[in-house]
């Protein structure tokens, strides 16, 4: 067989270093808000704008939406309803370990709609370590600077004797007490989206710097004054002070998934700093994670979509580990709910981030990724499977097996000092298991492993994606065991079956198309249609998903000539076809409306497209698209990606 070669996206070759003169704090260019004007029907990126540290565990943002709606922060919103603890890594996967804090003025109130306020994104500053926002209804105004794990609150309240802090626990579950001797507020809150134990809790606490005047805890939008503690389904806190005009009132957050002590363990990371301080520290961290690329550019707006999108591929995989009194790193698994050692990363599916985002970060940030790795070795050891889809555990979404693309990458580009033994017999099980109820393992793997490919006819869907992308996945195994020396009668078989994209080509379309078990192509194959034997996309945009072996493909197309003119071809059939092929979904109008024919940067499977042109003897074709592609679907404004950001994934291309 041939030397199979990854087809990565690399860093722009364009960079170059800004003189000393002209450097500026990089945090500056970062737009929070890119891709938050987006709804359900139309992504621009369904983002939020996460206050965060790079890789913090807890994120902050304003809550435009609802309790329990993925989009919880939306450009297009007039009013705000509290400032959350996230842990959301999409609008579709949803949120957990979540709580809210607003100020109020006036009448007490806990309903999240009657406390909501009017606000405008004129009086609104939003950077990646600190938010401000004047809140009209209740004349306050709201600051947050995060840590790791923890966030300092700024009020500034009116002249009043009726201005109040409220915090939400959520519902679901959730408890509060309200402890007035020290001004402090403590409780939990278990509201998530799935892939938690039965013992999952998110237990936070806050303190005050001024004493209640006022005090009444919630139950199921009951407010009981004067009583301090609370644990019901939906339960909050309200507590009040007499306030002078532009009087200040600081409150210190933090939560732990460990326990209640953890939490007030992790309040430690503010210190006795100040909220300028603390946000001058965050800007510190996040101009040296930004600094790892400078950038030069007359143009203003490419550096703020730059690092909009370098600010974004930080954020994810989040860290879920923590420290523990005696300095040691600890976490809560989210697998097996027992309190464990060692490093925990989540919130990335990896069908995602595989293609561009891990191997950025093994380019630019290794050492992060030597802990992510460290991760999955945990990750293993708790639940038996790595990872497809964590948040903050196993979840069921979307195809392929690609965790064994993140371990591959990370050890052959030289991240060492984790226990690759283990990740090695965790890539073996995952390619012949299948963990009931989640995307991790191989769902088809016996028909895969027997046929060759998965059939479209044994009640598996998306089974020519799956096909695809495990054909990649063993030969990710397969390269990962040659680095290691494993003899080949232990690797043969992943060498073999990276080849099995082939069975899914049918020669006489140049296209990949299901099979069933009998080796019968689909008769009612339409290459535009979406869905079906394909994941979020239509055989236009799988057929091109080799990444290992593109001279191979390049081949069973017919030559260079006929490959090039299959590729053409995504750009000149109209994007309109095939929006009829199943119920509407976003990715199909992302797609429509760029008119760009049937090339769909908004998802992943095509992202890595362009760059085939390089394989093929044609690489000012990749260059012209991938210059129309940066130039024409990503802005540094709230409508800046083409389609969801998927956890850095897109945000990384650009880089």
């Amino acid at each position: 067989m041939k030397k199979l070669l990854i087809l990565a996206i690399t860093l722009c070759s364009s960079l170059f270093t800004v003189d000393a003169a002209d450097k500026k704090d990089l945090v500056d260019y970062v737009n929070p808000l890119v891709g938050s004007q987006s709804k359900i029907s139309l992504s621009t990126g369904n983002t939020y704008p996460a206050i965060a540290m790079p890789w913090g565990m807890n994120f902050w943002m304003p809550q435009t939406g609802k309790m329990g709606d993925g989009w919880a922060y939306t450009y297009d919103a007039d009013k705000i309803r509290g400032f959350k603890q996230t842990h959301q890594p999409s609008p579709w996967i949803n949120d957990y370990g979540q709580f809210a804090i607003m100020p109020v003025t006036g009448k007490v109130v806990f309903n999240q709609d009657k406390r909501a306020s009017w606000f405008s994104h004129k009086a609104e500053v939003a950077k990646p370590n600190y938010y401000r926002v004047y809140l009209a209804d209740h004349d306050v105004v709201t600051e947050i600077t995060p840590t790791e794990r923890a966030a300092m609150f700024r009020f500034t309240f009116p002249e009043s004797d009726n201005s109040y802090v409220i915090v939400d626990a959520f519902d679901r579950g959730s408890y509060v007490k309200i402890i007035p001797e020290e001004n402090k507020i403590i409780g939990y809150t278990t509201r998530n989206s799935g892939g938690v134990p039965q013992n999952f809790r998110n237990y936070f606490v806050v303190v005050f710097d001024k004493p209640f005047t006022y005090k009444a805890t919630v139950g199921d939008d009951e407010i009981r004054k004067g009583e301090t503690e609370a644990k019901e389904n939906h339960t909050g806190a309200i507590v009040g002070f007499s306030t002078r005009k532009g009087e200040i009132v600081h409150a210190r957050v933090a939560s732990s998934f460990i326990s209640p002590e953890q939490a007030e363990l992790n309040l430690k990371e503010l210190g006795t700093d100040n909220i300028e301080q603390i946000a001058a520290k965050g800007r510190k961290i996040w101009n040296d994670v930004l600094g790892r690329i400078e950038v030069k550019d007359d143009d203003i707006d490419h550096l703020r979509t730059f690092y909009s999108c370098l600010y974004r591929s930080v954020l994810f995989p989040r860290s879920f580990y923590e420290i523990d009194a005696k300095g040691q790193v600890m976490h809560y698994s989210p697998y097996n709910g027992e309190v464990r050692p060692g490093y925990m990363f989540t919130d990335t599916g990896f069908w995602d981030t595989f293609r561009c985002l891990f191997p950025f970060l093994n380019l630019m940030y290794p050492s992060m990724n030597q802990k992510m790795q460290e991760g999955l070795v945990n990750t293993y050891k708790e639940s038996g499977f790595l990872p497809e889809w964590a948040s903050p555990g196993h979840r069921d979404c979307m195809v392929g097996n690609n965790s064994a693309s993140v371990v591959a990458d990370a050890y052959i580009k030289g991240l060492r000092g984790y226990d690759i033994e283990t990740l090695w017999e965790a890539l073996k099980h995952g390619a012949n298991a299948h963990l009931r109820g989640t995307a991790s393992g191989r769902l088809g793997y016996e028909s895969y492993n027997q046929l060759g490919y998965v059939a479209n006819n044994i009640g598996i869907g998306q089974n020519v994606a799956r096909t695809l992308e495990y054909a990649y996945n063993d030969w990710a195994i397969y390269t990962l065991g040659k680095k290691l020396g494993k003899p080949e009668s232990e690797i043969d078989i992943y060498k073999k079956h990276a080849l099995n994209y082939k069975n899914v080509y049918h020669p006489e379309r140049k296209l990949m198309v299901g099979k069933d078990n009998k080796g019968v192509f689909n008769p009612n194959f339409d290459a535009v249609d979406w869905s079906g034997e394909f994941c979020e996309g239509n055989s236009w945009h799988w057929s091109f998903c080799v990444f290992h072996d593109p001279q191979g493909l390049i081949n069973l197309m017919g030559g260079k000539k006929e490959f090039n003119a299959m590729m053409d071809s995504v750009f000149v059939i109209p994007g309109k076809l095939g929006m009829e092929s199943r119920g509407m979904i976003h990715e199909m109008r992302e797609m429509q409306v760029m008119n760009m024919g049937q090339y769909a940067h908004g998802n992943q499977p095509i992202q890595h497209m362009v760059y085939l042109y390089n394989y093929s003897s044609e690489p000012w074709k990749a260059q012209y698209w991938i210059r129309e592609i940066m130039n024409k679907l990503y802005t540094a404004g709230p409508d800046g990606y083409c389609g969801d950001e998927d956890n850095g994934q897109t945000s990384a291309w650009y880089v």
